[in-house]
């Protein structure tokens, strides 16, 4: 899978995708994860990309010419369109099934916004999709993309050590995940559930899976309310 993010601030996106997890991906080249840099690309002999928007307010407005021919560089240079994402907060916010579908592809474009935002008429020109990443704003949307970036190479093959390191985790199935303990058996008078220690597989994911649901239901009662009722048109 092949991402390009689209912005202003490459060097801010490098920093992040080069470590941990993501970073070791890249370097086995389980997910090509590439920047371009939206300035290269401006018209302008003084290197703006950005101008006053009509009608007055405060702050600056992306211009449409800068990034337009950013992304078409990219096709050029592909052959191909992917399918482009603009990370902003009036998008759909994102979930674990999104990310699921979003995983899937074979080729993601990830636009950045800056300032008080992009003209409307790149956004309706080529942007596929509007994704958020919660109900609040950003300075820029360099975040929110390495956000976006890091839950789909995740579940891309090769990046984790196996399938289970994300479907057992939180929202995954439309649960939070069980409670997790490691060494020693024994902290502060507070000791790993016995059954954890038994050796006994099927007993172990029954516990999990029960307090997967108890877990769901105290700290997120709208999703334990989706799952049931998902479960319960599922016997129909």
């Amino acid at each position: 899978m092949r991402i390009d993010i689209l912005t202003l601030f490459p060097k801010m996106c490098e920093a992040v995708l080069g470590e941990s997890i993501v970073g070791r991906a890249r370097k086995n080249g389980c997910i090509d994860i590439r920047t371009r840099q939206i300035r290269d690309y401006t018209q302008d002999k003084h290197g703006r990309v950005d101008d006053a928007p009509y009608g007055g307010g405060m702050g600056m407005i992306m211009q449409p010419q800068p990034i337009y021919d950013c992304f078409q560089s990219l096709c050029e240079e592909t052959g191909a369109r992917p399918k482009l994402i603009y990370l902003s907060p009036q998008g759909k916010v994102l979930t674990q099934q999104m990310v699921k579908e979003l995983a899937a592809e074979p080729h993601l474009a990830l636009l950045c916004g800056h300032y008080e935002g992009v003209d409307e008429r790149l956004l309706e020109e080529i942007v596929d999709e509007e994704i958020s990443i919660g109900d609040y704003v950003l300075t820029g949307g360099e975040l929110p993309a390495l956000v976006l970036c890091d839950a789909v190479a995740r579940m891309q093959p090769g990046v984790l050590s196996g399938d289970a390191c994300f479907t057992d985790e939180s929202h995954f199935d439309g649960l939070l995940e069980y409670p997790q303990y490691t060494r020693p058996p024994v902290w502060r008078g507070r000791a790993v559930p016995d059954v954890l220690l038994s050796g006994h597989h099927a007993n172990i994911d029954a516990w999990r899976h029960e307090q997967s649901l108890l877990r769901t239901e105290a700290k997120r009662p709208d999703l334990y309310a989706a799952y049931l009722n998902e479960r319960d048109e599922g016997k129909r």
